[in-house]
């Protein structure tokens, strides 16, 4: 019987034999001038970057731009930002970066993004400025215990761009090693692109926890995780049904592919011990303790929403006498190339998850539609690729930001 991993790799390889448009070459084919960035910005160059100042801060500013990667890594000019949950966190100073101290303030956002190679440093072998490419959130070092044990997500020098320990990439430019770059297929948009850092956490989720044909699978939450989780389930279990508040969100987990769409009173309402397969996509604490009552015995939860606190009435004892699996997926850094194949082939769609492309000169603005809470499509991006300056660059004397917008605090 084929593991998880092979069945994953099947979905996307239904269509492998197609031509894909050629790839650059790579590594000593290359001339001198193909690694030579036309457009190298002087010292002391600056670039448009969306900034928190502060908690409910948000301004788009004038931030230094890149002068020249280190031998080994690699300038991408921003193309698409997404902002999500955690960015508004981060704004709103709630989030666990910034009360355990690996994040502080001012700090530049931005951890879901694809972009365009502007410059290479003169020890990188695998792009060439003008290739397509999606960059990694999480940064590992690649040589402690964690890293040598395969387990890179856990690395113990771990940085996460837009998170904590490197600039986000809601900016014209960001520079990262280049191992932490894939890149995209030609069949790929960058509307699609720019949702492969959720998406790899997904399918990370679903290899951990088995998903195979014969799985009844239930996805708590119609946010861009659950919608993404129901499409790929839709591929790989016999069934997928779908549990959120949002009765827009219910609707479009319908359209990505679940049998059913149910509010949580709903699927109360049924009874419990139905599913095989439980996946947490929304980070409600209810919805955690929701997943296991929905699970039948020697069910599993993939736990991918991450709770902002503990779970009242949790009896770590059901888990033994149900034989329940607890599955917590941090996140996908394996599965990057694997994520864009799945985009590339139609297993995993971006477009009914995009409620607006905005440039970041609304950036404040989009923030706060954030903090309002929204009805439908979940994902908001940021175009940095358009042709107009975003942050003009400011003559001598003149404000180094554009006007500021407060946020509110947390909706109730």
């Amino acid at each position: 019987m084929s593991g998880p991993t092979q069945a994953v790799d099947a979905v996307a390889a239904r269509t492998e034999t197609r031509t894909e448009a050629p790839a650059t070459t790579a590594g000593a084919d290359r001339s001198a001038a193909d690694r030579t960035a036309p457009d190298r910005p002087a010292a002391g160059a600056t670039m448009a970057a969306l900034r928190f100042d502060a908690p409910h801060r948000v301004a788009l500013a004038r931030v230094p731009r890149p002068v020249a990667p280190g031998p080994d890594a690699v300038t991408v000019r921003t193309s698409l930002v997404g902002l999500c949950g955690t960015d508004l966190e981060l704004l709103h100073g709630t989030a666990a970066y910034l009360r355990d101290g690996r994040a502080r303030y001012p700090l530049v956002p931005g951890h879901e993004w694809c972009g365009t190679v502007a410059e290479v440093g003169r020890d990188v072998t695998e792009f060439v400025p003008g290739d397509r490419v999606v960059g990694h959130t999480m940064v590992h070092c690649g040589l402690c215990r964690m890293c040598r044990r395969g387990r890179r997500p856990l690395c113990e020098r771990l940085t996460e761009v837009g998170l904590y320990g490197r600039q986000g990439a809601a900016a014209e430019y960001v520079v990262l090693p280049e191992r932490s770059l894939s890149r995209i297929p030609g069949q790929v948009p960058d509307r699609a692109a720019v949702l492969v850092e959720p998406a790899v956490t997904v399918v990370a989720g679903f290899e951990r926890a088995r998903c195979r044909l014969g799985d009844r699978v239930v996805v708590l939450g119609t946010g861009t995780i659950g919608l993404l989780a129901v499409q790929l389930a839709a591929r790989l279990g016999e069934s997928v049904d779908a549990v959120g508040i949002d009765p827009a969100g219910r609707r479009l987990a319908l359209h990505c592919g679940a049998r059913r769409a149910l509010s949580p009173e709903q699927v109360r309402a049924e009874g419990a011990a139905r599913y095989s397969l439980a996946v947490e996509a929304s980070g409600a604490v209810q919805a955690f303790a929701l997943g296991l009552d929905l699970l039948e015995p020697g069910g599993r939860l993939a736990v991918i929403g991450v709770a902002g606190g503990p779970c009242p009435g949790f009896d770590p004892g059901q888990l033994a006498l149900r034989g329940l699996e607890l599955i917590g997926i941090r996140h996908g850094l394996d599965h990057y190339d694997r994520t864009l194949r799945l985009f590339r082939d139609g297993v995993l769609t971006a477009e009914p998850l995009i409620a607006a492309v905005l440039p970041p000169s609304a950036g404040p603005e989009a923030f706060r539609m954030l903090a309002g809470g929204r009805s439908g499509p979940p994902k908001v991006l940021l175009d940095f690729g358009r042709a107009d300056d975003p942050a003009p660059a400011r003559p001598a004397g003149a404000p180094s930001v554009k006007p500021v917008i407060e946020t509110q605090g947390d909706p109730a």
